[in-house]
């Protein structure tokens, strides 16, 4: 494993080898170790920013010649619409994602995070939804480490700047929540566990991302949201612990769902009046 003035060395270099692909136009360190939430063997995350279309070949030579036969980088959109695609090393033993993001597609989601649009996208690896507006919020949260043109620089202190409109947004997807509640409903008697289980998933995450909206803080992803929402200082008390609790023991029998419901429809109410401004 690089220790961390190696692994700092490292990453320049390798932002500096990437920008020399074509369509790169900017590197960017993301995931837990841009947010210093990282632990020792966390994988470093790299976020591409490409224009204009990206030499996958050039990148998968240099992936090679960086981490060995190994490597393997996947084509545009080969993760998937929203994920888009990347790459996977293993730099002296320590694990490398590249990950690919269209610079073009990430500003139009920051103009839409300022517009308070905003909507979740199927996508692996997302069971909620991929929220779109997530990649500014990666913007927001990462770490520059090659800029030639500033745009990516520009973009991330502008992002730091949470819109008020985007926060509104997604406290009025409460009401999306409610609905799951009330649909969930109709299949208690019949005793439909899986479809129960799905809407409870989805009243939650709904829950999460208004709390991050309300306190002005980029939630980029279902992974870890229902403990950093109940960190928030806008969270009811308890929310962790409770919205983990809804899903934890569902049941299987009416009595057992409807009851479940009850707490979930009561955790969203108590949303609703911390998001109020």
């Amino acid at each position: 494993m690089i220790d961390p003035p190696e692994l700092e060395t490292m990453l320049e270099t390798m932002a500096t080898r990437l920008l020399s692909v074509d369509g790169v136009v900017g590197v960017m360190l993301g995931g837990s170790r841009a947010r210093g939430t990282h632990h020792p063997d966390s994988d470093v995350d790299l976020g591409l920013y490409y224009r204009g279309g990206l030499d996958v070949a050039a990148l998968g030579r240099l992936a090679e010649e960086l981490s060995g036969d190994g490597a393997s980088v996947s084509d545009l959109g080969g993760w998937g619409p929203w994920v888009d695609g990347g790459g996977w090393l293993r730099v002296d033993g320590t694990p490398v994602d590249w990950i690919y993001r269209d610079l073009d597609r990430v500003q139009a989601a920051w103009q839409d995070a300022q517009a308070g649009r905003c909507a979740l996208h199927a996508q692996e690896g997302h069971p909620l939804g991929f929220l779109d507006v997530a990649y500014a919020g990666e913007v927001a949260l990462g770490v520059v480490l090659a800029d030639p043109t500033g745009e990516l620089t520009a973009l991330h202190y502008a992002a730091l700047q949470y819109p008020r409109p985007l926060a509104e947004a997604l406290v009025q997807r409460l009401a999306r929540a409610r609905f799951s509640v009330a649909v969930a409903r109709k299949v208690v008697n019949r005793g439909d566990t899986t479809f129960v289980a799905g809407c409870l998933f989805r009243i939650v995450g709904l829950c999460a991302q208004a709390l991050h909206g309300r306190a002005g803080r980029w939630l980029i992803n279902e992974k870890g949201a229902v403990a950093a929402a109940g960190a928030l200082p806008v969270a009811p008390d308890g929310f962790t612990g409770r919205a983990h609790g809804v899903l934890a023991a569902i049941g299987s029998s009416p009595d057992e769902l409807g009851a479940v419901l009850d707490r979930a429809e009561a955790l969203v109410d108590e949303v609703e009046l911390s998001c109020k401004w």
